[in-house]
């Protein structure tokens, strides 16, 4: 077991609290949190939270994303997004090139989280998470990002994470190749220094991304393309995840034409027969417009479905705004405002 000082485990005390309280709202969110890596959250299920909790010199970084309204399934010039669940609300404000600004979790009226994203020009230099709790300002578990660029030679980012009581948490460094492609991650804290290697290779049709934590595979992602029955090309993305460099678990990811997910097959590694164990399919079906529609779960021969059914704010062109899941008739709300910018007008 890796060992763990007091300022890694307010990092990860602070990340597994916002992802235990947001595992519902990624579960019962609109199509794009159920399918992007694709887009914005993967689905990393609690357990693994807590087993990185434990072991955090034991896990990855991950490469810097910048986040935008379509990661929201969101179109159109919006401004902000208030979403409204069971167990709390989402707030989402973007900029006017759509990229996120600032995201509010509230759990309720006393507790909630906000996170601010700055950036200059194409890159983010700045995130910052602030916590609040009873309506009160807790420094001890907020933090800031702050980023630097060298393009001296090839890319080099270097991220530095320090508490807002000034004490330094992590330092990581993104080294890109001449293709844009992060293929070293250096981690720096208290207990010392960790090495992600990203490794890129094809075979055939198939481009490999590999993760080597410290001489010691974490991930792999095999891309592929095939024949789908329709006729059009498909893609298979499958994804194998593993514990101190032993299999662990693996998805299937099929997306069609148009980078929607037409199914996901989950796999447990069985360390007897030393091969990947299915355990579910989900299936996707969407509607005219491209939103989710119906997903179909199948598990040990049991067979359940879910629909969703939309309201819009503009019809089927706009946004939706309410979103009711059968059967339960659970629901959803979006509160959307829009940038209202000045019509073009054609000069002769």
């Amino acid at each position: 077991m890796y060992s763990i000082n007091l300022q890694s485990f307010m990092v990860w005390k602070l990340i597994l609290n916002k992802v235990l309280l947001k595992c519902e709202f990624i579960a019962r969110g609109p199509h794009t949190y159920i399918t992007k890596e694709l887009t914005m959250v993967k689905n990393y299920t609690c357990f693994f939270c807590l087993i990185a909790l434990f072991t955090v010199r034991g896990s990855y970084s991950q490469e810097i994303r910048i986040f935008n309204k379509e990661d929201f399934d969101l179109r159109g010039d919006v401004k902000s997004c208030l979403v409204i669940t069971d167990y709390g609300k989402e707030e989402y404000d973007f900029d006017e090139m759509g990229r996120l600004t600032k995201s509010v979790t509230r759990y309720n009226d006393y507790d909630y989280d906000i996170t601010y994203y700055k950036y200059g020009q194409s890159q983010l230099l700045e995130k910052r998470l602030e916590n609040y709790r009873e309506n009160a300002f807790d420094s001890a578990t907020s933090m800031a990002h702050f980023y630097e660029v060298d393009t001296t030679n090839t890319k080099i980012i270097t991220e530095k994470i320090v508490s807002y009581e000034k004490e330094f948490l992590d330092k990581n460094q993104y080294f890109y190749d001449t293709e844009d492609r992060v293929t070293r991650i250096v981690r720096t804290n208290n207990d010392g220094t960790d090495e992600t290697i990203i490794e890129y290779s094809v075979y055939k049709d198939e481009e490999t991304k590999t993760y080597i934590l410290n001489g010691l595979q974490q991930k792999s992602i095999r891309t592929s393309t095939r024949k789908a029955k329709s006729g059009s090309n498909e893609k298979v993305v499958l994804t194998k995840k593993f514990l101190n460099g032993n299999p662990l678990e693996a998805t299937e990811e099929i997306v069609d034409a148009s980078n929607k997910l037409v199914s996901t097959t989950y796999f447990n590694y069985d360390p007897t027969t030393k091969q990947f164990a299915k355990t579910r399919v989900v299936s996707y079906t969407y509607d005219e417009t491209g939103a989710l529609s119906k997903t179909v779960e199948r598990k040990d021969d049991v067979e359940s479905a879910k629909e969703y059914i939309y309201q819009y704010d503009n019809g089927e062109q706009g946004n939706w705004v309410k979103q009711i899941i059968t059967p339960g008739n659970a629901y959803t709300t979006r509160r959307i405002k829009y940038y209202d910018f000045p019509e073009e007008t054609n000069e002769e």
